[in-house]
């Protein structure tokens, strides 16, 4: 089946064509100069890992609550829509729901994989080359990985969102070569990591958990070359070329929180655009939600240097400020070390399986001994 067959809104083209800044850069000194980089790169070889066999597919998915998530965490609980609905009407918002949000990650990792492309195009250096080549091979996984999740569990996708396709322009049309990355690591998939984290951590579902854990894995040496390579970038910028940067990530913060929201799903369900946004706004599991979005966010935008008065007094605004000083490497650890205790209890389960069948057939030869 087409992915256009699947779409609640059939897309207009089939490809969207981004206009792109910047050239590709050669560099003839073959000789890496940041030993963190080269070890991130050693570290991104080493780690790589096939879907099809790390994940395991054949876990059911409940189509009615694919990622069983207590229904008080929709938008919709208890409001007047919420009461009226049949049983019926409310898996459908499960369902949407769902499929809404995969489907922004599947956009969003397809945006991280041009963008990883465009690092290794532009960067001046070739420690930063090397290592986004391994980040290239992660983000085309990533979009195994929910392209699957969304045909073969869900069966439904939404087009990309109009504000998250912007961002990703914005990234792509400038010529300096550390603003993809800025634009797409620092903010587009650090508020992705941070609404993996809270599904992760919320969802009943066997393999929603899995497929997520191991793409924030991924995703913490990501953000860690971010750190390095733009912290060490920008420590060479001018005041001005900082403020610029510095008005990139708060106009794409305030275009994340206020535009992406899922009203599509809303207004797929019936509701009207206004009605929809009201509901939203009035909403305190979104209120929490866009709180702890920026989780990532915050603490990473400081440590790369981010941090004049224009920009904490948006953060201030914003409500998040405070989150500058959550501890970015703590996190990463344990987005790690879930994925670690994963893989333990996928070996020891397997384990447990092949001596379930031994002793099995054990038990069989000992009922049926062959003949004399």
């Amino acid at each position: 089946m087409s992915t256009r067959d699947l779409y609640t809104q059939t897309p207009e083209t089939d490809r969207w064509a981004a206009g792109v800044g910047g050239r590709p850069v050669f560099t003839w000194e073959y000789d890496p100069e940041r030993g963190r980089l080269l070890d991130l790169y050693q570290k991104g070889k080493d780690r790589q890992w096939d879907s099809t066999t790390r994940i395991d597919w054949d876990l059911p998915v409940d189509p009615e609550d694919p990622l069983g998530i207590p229904d008080e965490a929709n938008v919709l609980y208890g409001t007047d829509h919420w009461n009226r609905m049949s049983a019926t009407d409310r898996t459908q918002v499960r369902r949407h729901a769902a499929a809404w949000q995969f489907s922004q990650f599947l956009h969003g990792e397809q945006g991280a994989l041009i963008c990883a492309a465009r690092i290794v195009e532009t960067s001046p250096g070739l420690d930063a080359k090397l290592y986004s080549a391994t980040q290239v091979v992660d983000e085309a996984r990533h979009v195994e990985i929910y392209t699957r999740f969304l045909h073969e569990k869900i069966g439904l996708l939404y087009p990309i969102n109009d504000s998250l396709q912007g961002l990703l322009a914005d990234s792509l049309n400038d010529s300096r070569w550390d603003l993809p990355y800025l634009g797409m690591q620092v903010l587009i998939e650090g508020l992705a990591l941070a609404a993996f984290g809270l599904i992760r951590d919320a969802t009943t579902q066997p393999l929603a958990k899995q497929l997520l854990t191991y793409v924030m894995q991924d995703e913490a040496r990501h953000v860690a070359f971010g750190r390095i390579a733009l912290r060490d970038y920008y420590r060479q910028l001018s005041d001005a070329e900082l403020r610029e940067r510095e008005e990139f990530v708060i106009e794409g913060c305030h275009l994340m929180r206020d535009r992406i929201q899922g009203l599509e799903v809303l207004e797929n369900l019936g509701l009207r655009t206004d009605e929809a946004r009201r509901i939203v706004e009035a909403s305190e599991t979104m209120r929490l939600f866009r709180t702890l979005l920026f989780a990532r966010v915050v603490p990473c935008v400081k440590d790369i240097g981010l941090w004049g008065p224009r920009l904490r007094q948006a953060y201030l605004d914003l409500g998040v400020l405070d989150l500058g000083d959550a501890d970015l490497d703590l996190l990463m650890a344990q987005d790690d070390a879930a994925a670690e205790t994963l893989d333990v209890a996928r070996v020891h389960a397997a384990q447990e399986q092949r001596v379930a069948e031994v002793h099995a057939t054990i038990a069989a030869g000992q009922n049926h001994p062959p003949p004399r």
